[in-house]
């Protein structure tokens, strides 16, 4: 995509380590303007602190970054404008959020996909793909990939642009190649 062809709303799906957040970041930087990461991890554990300052020293002081972890629409509605380019990485971490705190999961993944067509500028959001695998074999890991395939239906299908990547290598889903 060109920097005067990024739709209001891109999703990016893949799986782990599958070049998913580079390519987003990619992305956005061939865009004019600002550039604001809207973070949804927490560092629980030394490896995941370790993961958020990775990714921050790759993107370096040319992005913003906001925390993010359960208040994404708000975070989304403040950042985005017609000068700036957001990223949101990753959905399945804040899905992962909104569970551990417990809260209405169709309530809150209803809310943040009805906000955006009414966002002021370019979105892209970043999450797993995690119902290619096995079935899990506990309850709670079963609702959570449930959870995760509804909200990346429901993003895609409020989405201008879906691509999906595996292998460093990006497939356009929509529109159809």
């Amino acid at each position: 995509m060109t920097a005067t062809s990024l739709p209001p709303v891109t999703l990016v799906l893949g799986g782990a380590r599958s070049g998913k957040s580079s390519y987003a970041e990619q992305l956005a930087e061939s865009q004019g303007g600002d550039r604001v990461y809207l973070a949804t991890a927490t560092a629980g554990d030394a490896e995941m602190a370790d993961r958020i300052a990775r990714h921050r020293e790759r993107r370096g002081a040319r992005w913003r970054t906001v925390e993010a972890p359960l208040d994404l629409g708000g975070a989304l509605a403040a950042s985005a404008s017609s000068h700036s380019v957001v990223l949101v990485d990753c959905l399945t971490l804040w899905l992962s959020n909104i569970l551990f705190k417990e809260l209405d999961v169709e309530n809150e993944c209803g809310k943040l996909v009805s906000m955006l067509p009414g966002l002021n500028g370019p979105v892209i959001f970043v999450s797993n793909e995690v119902g290619l695998g096995i079935v899990p074999d506990n309850a709670l890991a079963r609702r959570f990939r449930d959870d995760a395939g509804r909200l990346n239906q429901a993003v895609a299908a409020a989405a201008q642009s879906v691509v999906f990547v595996a292998a460093g290598l990006p497939l356009a889903l929509k529109p159809a190649p």
